[in-house]
């Protein structure tokens, strides 16, 4: 069995490369939730969705989100009516939304209800939404508090960055599954996604830190730094806004309570040396993901590295 917490574009193609090396009754991911959204009075759970859509074969490669092929009629015509339109959900991806509002208004939960979605897709992966309790992040800029799609989706991320927080992590509690699958994989990966809003999220729900500290499963993490920058999108902004090393020592510091392996892009070889002498295992291979082949080659690579016994894997 192999769990995966994940969120975001990166945490999608990483996702997409597992898929098709590991069978789907093998893959368990845990996903982000705190940047769900209610959208034209529709519940959307953008993570949830992405990996959804990938492992059901539906993800717009272009856009790296959506349906691919869609079309966007309801969002003109919204516009025209004068909604909000920044949040571009297509019309199949709106048929998903008004599904998982009208399960969850039955009184489903969450986990119920992307089952159920994943189910009808032909996904066999199970897919467990990180907690079925209403989780948001909280992004504090010099205009005020915005949720994440405000910041990331309708803002461009131009925003300083104050404070992050994960408002109502603290009551919340792990969706069904989430625990048992962290205690019983084999391996625990941790997507190049986020640290800051796709992966710290699920360890702010109580239990789950903790779950991946005693787990005796090998637990490896890909680095979505390389060099001194994110590979894509404002993890590098936040992490500084946290005070941590943009770079792959701060995602090891990140993650180092519970990390048994870090696999870092072979251009950060002189990095991941110093990192072996500060005690973290350390695996180097190319880790940009621009085609479908990169993206196969690296959850190959991260695969192999977290089996493998420590002496073997620890070399770039």
């Amino acid at each position: 069995m192999i769990t995966v917490l994940t969120g975001g574009t990166g945490g999608a193609k990483f996702v997409d490369g597992l898929r098709q090396i590991v069978a789907g009754e093998e893959l368990t991911v845990i996903v982000n939730t705190a940047d769900d959204l209610l959208w034209w009075g529709l519940y959307v759970s953008p993570d949830v969705d992405s990996i959804t859509y990938i492992l059901a074969g539906k993800l717009s490669q272009e856009r790296g989100w959506g349906v691919k092929g869609d079309t966007f009629y309801c969002l003109q015509a919204m516009g025209q009516l004068g909604q909000p339109i920044w949040f571009h959900a297509g019309d199949r991806d709106l048929a998903t939304h008004i599904l998982r509002s009208k399960l969850l208004s039955d009184g489903k939960t969450l986990t119920e209800v992307t089952a159920e979605i994943s189910g009808r897709l032909g996904v066999k992966a199970r897919i467990l939404p990180m907690s079925n309790s209403r989780v948001e992040t909280r992004i504090g800029t010099p205009i005020g508090e915005l949720s994440f799609e405000e910041y990331f989706v309708q803002r461009w991320y131009q925003d300083p960055v104050e404070s992050v927080r994960f408002a109502g992590a603290s009551d919340a509690e792990p969706a069904p599954g989430v625990m048992e699958a962290i205690r019983n994989s084999e391996v625990v990966l941790l997507a190049p996604s986020n640290p800051v809003t796709s992966i710290a999220p699920i360890l702010a729900v109580p239990g789950i830190r903790e779950a991946l500290r005693e787990s005796r499963a090998r637990i490896a993490a890909v680095s979505p730094i390389v060099g001194d920058a994110a590979v894509s999108g404002p993890a590098g902004i936040l992490m500084q806004s946290q005070g941590c090393e943009v770079s792959i020592a701060g995602v090891a510091e990140y993650y180092r309570d519970f990390l048994d392996l870090l696999v870092v892009d072979t251009r950060d070889a002189a990095a991941a040396e110093g990192l072996r002498r500060s005690g973290m295992r350390v695996h180097g291979t190319p880790s940009i993901m621009r085609t479908n082949d990169d993206r196969v080659a690296l959850a190959q690579a991260v695969l192999k590295a977290a089996l493998q016994s420590p002496a073997a894997s620890d070399h770039s």
